[in-house]
């Protein structure tokens, strides 16, 4: 995840943690070691006391909440007794006094930690306490989403030996059939999670893999993945959707499954399907997966 994807994504949680909890101030951020986060993004303050500010694991609100990994809040930071009082100096600067620390936790990972506060003692009810962890929740959803769209992109730029999987006489048969299945399956994924990534930038990333996997399977002198070249006639374009419907397809999904995967109603995927089979000339599901990665469209 690049640095900006990361910060936009931490914002997001927090803003939506500030409206929904009703607490003036929101910070937080991500770890960037095993030990250590810094607070990276702040919503609401007044100083810079806490930009840039590096928690270790177990130090103050928001690092025994990450060694505990579970959500914490006192009612009075400055006076507190159940935390220890490392970071008192910009908590005072900043003027908090109600805090609350919720981590953010990644396949059983802490990866970092959402504050809440307001400026004076009070204890901080329900609904912010479960705004926040509501925050906690969308952000590592978002997370695994993008960490698994990386794995997907190593998968797609790891090296493809054509060559290998051309020659009979150096791999068998049943081999080659499993590489491209992976090369198939990955670009359904990669397909499939493009939809879900607000980065713009690792979007295009992962359209950029989708197309070259498809280059990859096609016939030598094809066009650019998502346009088909008929003879004596203009390309055949098929819409991003129409393509993430046939990646469905061709892994073996049904409308359901297909919709389900793409966040669709399964009425629209079929009409998704029916124009793409309508543009490739194709009657059934299975000629229309054919007619698209004979065409460079699909690997």
């Amino acid at each position: 995840m690049t640095e900006s994807g990361a910060a936009v994504e931490v914002r997001a949680a927090l803003l939506r943690l500030r409206r929904a909890g009703g607490v003036p101030v929101a910070f937080g951020g991500l770890f960037t070691g095993t030990r250590q986060f810094r607070i990276s993004e702040l919503v609401g303050t007044t100083t810079a006391a806490l930009q840039g500010l590096a928690i270790t694991t177990g130090n103050g609100l928001g690092g025994k909440a990450a060694t505990l990994c579970r959500p914490l809040c006192v009612p009075d930071y400055p006076v507190s007794r159940v935390i220890s009082h490392e970071y008192d100096t910009a908590v005072a600067a900043e003027g908090l006094r109600a805090m609350l620390a919720v981590p953010v936790v990644v396949r059983r990972r802490v990866r970092g930690v959402l504050y809440g506060a307001v400026r004076q003692p009070m204890p901080l009810g329900d609904r912010a306490l479960a705004a926040a962890v509501e925050a906690a929740r969308e952000l590592e959803q978002s997370l695994a989403v993008r960490e698994e769209a990386r794995r997907l992109l190593a998968v797609a730029r790891g090296p493809f030996d054509a060559d290998r999987a051309a020659d009979p006489t150096a791999a068998r048969q049943a081999d080659r059939a499993a590489a491209w299945e992976e090369v198939r399956a990955v670009h359904g994924e990669l397909r499939a999670l493009s939809q879900r990534i607000p980065d713009a930038a690792l979007r295009g990333e992962l359209l950029s893999a989708c197309a070259r996997l498809a280059r990859a399977a096609a016939p030598a002198a094809h066009p650019a993945a998502g346009a088909r070249e008929e003879p004596g006639g203009p390309p055949v374009t098929l819409s991003p959707r129409e393509l993430d419907v046939l990646a469905c397809v061709a892994s073996g999904e049904t409308n359901a499954g297909a919709a389900e995967r793409l966040g669709l109603r399964p009425e629209t995927v079929k009409s998704y399907l029916r124009a793409a089979m309508r543009k490739l000339g194709a009657h059934t599901r299975l000629q229309a997966v054919v007619e698209a990665r004979r065409a460079g469209l699909l690997p």
